[in-house]
């Protein structure tokens, strides 16, 4: 029997696996991953999703979803995002058709091109790929991709060129996957709007949500796009403990251990929600109504049987996300 799906009204609830070594205690097994994602299935959340790095230690985001496309039946299988500066464009691409293929068509790809900092620079520059023009370089990779899924055989753009291209593994879907982005600069929500499939940013505050979902729908509409073939996701940070002191002290230390700054420092940029149900519920109630349709919650966690112990919080709570 299939599980009943975590949903609320045609919102969609994901799960980020904890794949990165900081997200690990003493003792645990990075094998569990594939037992967490099939346990997050049988509770009933809706998607999968893998985070993508260069430096910092985690289990490498498409070797994560090959592995769960085997263990898993019903879940969408998504990467929150993938760098594809990180990797030679045709061998993602192939990776990506092969993921698509091995699933049965349940892979939705968000795309970033990086940002200021640790995670940013130092990857460009370990890849040996330049900085400058970094979104124009990500747009022309996705449209490569996109290019050699319906059997193109020759590519020529800002950046790639490619004649005689040989035939590519074609993707379950016809076209390939749905491919979202990741951000909220005004440049990036037009360019959402123009041609993406969806859009994943992390605003702190919903309002600012409800107002990028506004110029992702209108870039959209001037290009001849409805509103409806961009799918509208969320990326948000959740903790939930009864004891309010004692998760904002729980969540601290994931902003520590994570990203190196203080949780203060990090609800500046990130959506980030700890509390008790009630409160958590009231703060993911604000994005739904801001237009969120697909949450993907990162697990406020630090080993995997609290990432667990959040997992079962969640699935427990988000039926009662929505009341109307």
């Amino acid at each position: 029997m299939a599980p009943q799906t975590v949903s609320i009204i045609g919102v969609d609830i994901g799960v980020l696996l904890p794949t990165g070594k900081v997200q690990w205690g003493p003792g645990d097994d990075p094998r569990d991953l594939v037992a967490f994602g099939r346990e997050a299935e049988r509770l009933g959340f809706s998607s999968l999703f893998v985070n993508d790095s260069l430096i910092s230690p985690r289990i490498e985001a498409l070797t994560m979803l090959a592995a769960l496309a085997a263990s898993t039946d019903t879940v969408t299988l998504g990467t929150g995002a993938l760098l594809p500066f990180l990797r030679r464009p045709l061998q993602a691409a192939q990776s990506l058709a092969s993921i698509d293929l091995l699933s049965g068509g349940r892979l939705a790809v968000a795309v970033g091109a990086g940002f200021p900092g640790r995670f940013g620079r130092p990857f460009y520059a370990l890849s040996e790929v330049p900085w400058a023009r970094r979104f124009a370089r990500l747009d022309e990779t996705v449209a490569l991709w996109r290019r050699l899924w319906v059997g193109a055989v020759s590519f020529h753009g800002e950046f790639f060129h490619y004649d005689d291209l040989p035939p590519a593994t074609r993707p379950f879907r016809e076209g390939g996957p749905p491919i979202w982005l990741g951000g909220a600069t005004p440049a990036a929500l037009a360019r959402t709007g123009r041609m993406y499939d969806g859009w994943l940013p992390y605003p702190p505050d919903p309002a600012d949500y409800a107002s990028g979902l506004l110029r992702v729908h209108k870039a959209a509409a001037d290009t001849g796009r409805t509103a409806d073939a961009i799918t509208p996701a969320l990326f948000v940070t959740v903790l939930i403990d009864e004891d309010e002191a004692g998760g904002l002290t729980a969540m601290e230390r994931y902003a520590t251990a994570t990203y190196g700054m203080s949780l203060d420092e990090l609800k500046k940029i990130q959506a980030v929600v700890a509390g008790s149900p009630d409160q958590v519920q009231v703060a993911i109630n604000r994005y739904i109504d801001a237009g969120a349709r697909h949450i993907v919650i990162r697990l406020g966690a630090l080993d995997l049987r609290s990432q667990h112990r959040q997992l079962e919080r969640v699935a427990n709570l988000a039926p009662a996300w929505r009341h109307h």
